[in-house]
């Protein structure tokens, strides 16, 4: 990595809410319960993290790549929009997107569950961007097993280009 990275947490912006939005790609989901926890949360602390945008320059928005729940609890919450004043904190990433899916996948495996069909979606686009499996394995942390299964549960043969499968097999005629 290069000497003058700086991480983009140290560049933090304030961006209101109606300049933000959602991606089509996360596949993350939080359970009623948590959600609530991390609204008492917010309410209670603050946003003491902010949220991952890709900037999008020719829309002026920002679209999330992680903090998908801080951004839905403010959006559901007046309290906290107010004391907020209708913005978010945000750390801006420039990828491209199949990076930007990649980093949410990361960010969301470290902490909570997906959804199925989304991850099969996901892993169906990434192939036929022309993603390799490799390049699967090292950058959302699946392992081949878990890769294979996600590719199988989509049911298109296309995913399958980069496996590698035996001859078949011939039977002996019985006389």
């Amino acid at each position: 990595m290069e000497e003058s990275f700086l991480s983009p947490v140290y560049n933090v912006r304030r961006v209101p809410i109606k300049k933000i939005r959602t991606n089509a790609y996360n596949p993350n989901s939080v359970a009623p319960p948590e959600l609530k926890l991390l609204e008492q949360s917010i309410l209670t602390d603050g946003y003491t993290m902010p949220i991952v945008c890709y900037y999008i320059a020719e829309e002026d928005v920002y679209e999330i790549v992680d903090g998908f729940h801080r951004y839905k609890v403010m959006k559901q919450s007046k309290v906290i929009a107010e004391r907020e004043n209708y913005c978010l904190p945000v750390s801006v990433i420039d990828k491209p997107l199949s990076e930007r899916m990649a980093s949410t996948i990361r960010h969301n495996r470290a902490r909570g569950t997906h959804s199925i069909d989304l991850m099969v979606s996901i892993v169906k686009q990434l192939v036929e961007a022309g993603v390799s499996d490799e390049w699967l394995n090292e950058n959302i942390g699946m392992d081949k097993d878990e890769l294979l299964r996600l590719k199988q549960l989509s049911g298109l043969m296309s995913l399958f280009k980069e496996e590698k499968f035996s001859e078949a097999w011939e039977t002996e005629e019985l006389i």
